[in-house]
């Protein structure tokens, strides 16, 4: 298995040759980017297109959920978005913040923060701003944000621990995130976890949801919540890539599972230890 550095690179090449094709493109290729070297972003892609605040330019087709219909997000909050891409969920939280809030998008690849600036600047958002940083030592002081977002970016993240250790650290104390993310249910097959260009397709980054969730509780999170579920229906050329007859036959018998999931938790009011209580 590569070092938390080796599949921090992986990631940051893949997502910089996404950075550079369109939705369009993302969708039509049978497995996103190279050929069939990676998983079919479109997989797990919502539709945004309704959406207030929708700018297409910044659609990349790379989430699994639409977190900002969960996360409770007001007029006037400061929103953190977790691995911001271009800047899809960014500027659907801007229109939910008004002119009074503040979004800040962090993402670790150079490309996606030119692309997502590029964005923001045509759309003359002056309350967007986008930061370069790693998502288990982000670039934001203590106890400053109202709202967490990010989809499908935790699981690639190689530190969950760390990176909750730091959503807890930048929330205000009753501040909260809903994260869209990709868990697994059951064992996945040795090939699957193994491979790097699968990390970078959200599928072996995943953990099991009860671990995901485990250390969410652990963290310090309270009101953790799931809310919402699908499962993820890899194709068939995917499957026939990674696993053998008997494998496929039991992915279809449900022995195992790829889900995507959104989920909440709150930050308490009051830090334990911090002599408010």
């Amino acid at each position: 298995m590569k070092t938390s550095e080796e599949l921090k690179n992986v990631v940051k090449e893949k997502y910089t040759e996404i950075a550079n094709q369109t939705k369009q493109e993302n969708e039509e290729s049978c497995c996103g980017v190279g050929g069939c070297s990676t998983v079919d972003y479109a997989v797990f892609a919502e539709d945004y297109s309704k959406l207030g605040g929708y700018n297409e330019d910044a659609d990349l087709g790379l989430g699994c959920g639409i977190p900002t219909e969960f996360a409770q997000i007001k007029e006037g909050d400061t929103v953190l978005d977790l691995g911001s891409g271009a800047g899809n969920d960014c500027f659907v939280a801007r229109e939910l913040v008004g002119l009074s809030g503040k979004v800040i998008g962090v993402d670790m690849t150079d490309v996606m923060i030119e692309k997502a600036r590029e964005n923001a600047e045509k759309l003359n958002f002056n309350n967007v701003e986008f930061r370069k940083g790693d998502i288990e030592n982000l670039p934001i002081g203590g106890n400053r944000i109202d709202v967490v977002i990010s989809n499908c970016v935790l699981n690639l993240v190689p530190d969950k621990e760390k990176a909750f250790a730091e959503t807890y650290r930048v929330l205000k104390p009753g501040g909260h995130f809903s994260v869209s993310d990709v868990v697994l249910k059951g064992d996945l097959p040795e090939n699957l976890k193994n491979d790097a260009e699968m990390y970078a397709g959200c599928v072996s980054g995943a953990i099991q949801l009860d671990e995901y969730m485990n250390i969410i509780k652990e963290t310090g999170f309270t009101e953790i919540a799931t809310q919402k579920e699908k499962v993820v229906v890899l194709p068939q050329e995917i499957l026939a890539k990674y696993l053998n007859e008997a494998e496929i036959a039991a992915y279809h018998s449900g022995n195992f599972g790829i889900y995507s999931v959104t989920v909440y938790g709150q930050k308490p009011s009051c830090d334990p230890g911090a002599g408010c209580c």
